[in-house]
């Protein structure tokens, strides 16, 4: 049994697609929308989803190093696509939601100038766009791959 970490190409492959893809974030951003923002090193949402990438990188490394047919890869499997239905559908929603509520505590600001009432703005970047996820996707497939060909080969 080896107990060396860095020996784990799937664990090693998760953690650095889930990193690039939170490196990425802001320069990508800066190609949209002109600015570097570089809170979104640690934010949720953005493109890439680093959610995505690191379970597609933990999938596709279990796959090669495992086998398709195992049991960790079904697992894997299954976690991932809850993942990133959970990233694609809930958070995305509850980000909408945010939106609303900030916009309806921006009109209570208003009504009550008096200072009775304190908006507290709601993060609304939390879910991902399809786009935010197929980004995720490519960056997890291929770093999975480097990671596992690099640790043990293929």
């Amino acid at each position: 049994m080896n107990n060396d970490v860095l020996a784990n190409a799937p664990f090693i492959s998760a953690a650095a697609a889930f990193f690039f893809a939170q490196l990425f974030k802001p320069f990508i951003n800066a190609i949209f929308e002109r600015r570097l923002v570089w809170s979104l090193l640690l934010s949720t949402g953005g493109m890439p989803s680093s959610h995505t990438a690191g379970v597609i990188a933990l999938v596709t490394s279990i796959g090669f190093t495992h086998g398709m047919g195992t049991v960790s890869f079904a697992i894997s499997a299954t976690f991932a696509a809850i993942v990133i239905h959970d990233a694609m559908g809930i958070r995305r929603a509850a980000g909408k939601q945010a939106e609303v509520i900030n916009e309806w505590s921006r009109i209570l600001s208003d009504i009550h100038r008096e200072g009775q009432f304190t908006p507290e703005n709601l993060k609304t970047m939390l879910g991902h766009s399809f786009s935010q996820i197929l980004g995720g996707t490519l960056l997890g497939l291929i770093v999975g791959l480097a990671v596992t060909d690099w640790i043990v080969g293929l």
